[in-house]
């Protein structure tokens, strides 16, 4: 009898640590967020990128932080940032689809218009991923990106109407 009752006190033990570990874990949210605007009006932004290495998720954080100004515009993080975004247009990523597939390839235009500048040089080379897994991992990456000029690119391609 007294095993039996030992057994039930560790079966009650072991749910309530597992059922309290599980109900405890605070989840992220990869939303880019914006950190503030400069008086050029470029935006920082902290963007996530999923690679298999460091530089294939900072190439996917920039366009993820590109692609966000144009057709999201407003960001979790400062209020400052609460902007309407470039394209208002309903559908306009599939309307000009070959468009933006070619502005958003490897090594395609959008890198002109964000840069690395406010990420620390230390931080850069030595990151760990937030979330790991077998073949993928995701890395937060402070970037900046120029809305200005964005917008005046899109005006001059015809995409965007003043």
């Amino acid at each position: 009898m007294k095993k039996i009752i030992q057994l039930g006190l560790i079966a009650t033990l072991v749910l309530c640590l597992v059922s309290c570990r599980s109900s405890s874990k605070m989840y992220h949210t990869f939303e880019t967020e914006c950190l503030g605007v400069e008086l050029d009006g470029s935006q920082t932004l902290k963007a996530w990128g999923t690679g298999r290495y460091w530089l294939d998720a900072t190439e996917q954080a920039r366009k993820n932080a590109v692609r966000d100004v144009i057709f999201k515009g407003r960001f979790a993080g400062s209020a400052e940032c609460h902007q309407n975004p470039l394209l208002m247009e309903v559908n306009a990523q599939s309307k000009y689809e070959s468009y933006f597939n070619a502005f958003f390839r490897d090594g395609g235009e959008f890198h002109s218009f964000v840069t690395l500048q406010d990420e620390r040089v230390h931080k850069r080379f030595m990151r760990t991923p937030t979330v790991r897994n077998r073949d993928q991992s995701k890395f937060s990456v402070i970037v900046r990106v120029d809305r200005v000029g964005l917008r005046e690119k899109l005006i001059r391609d015809g995409i965007l109407t003043q």
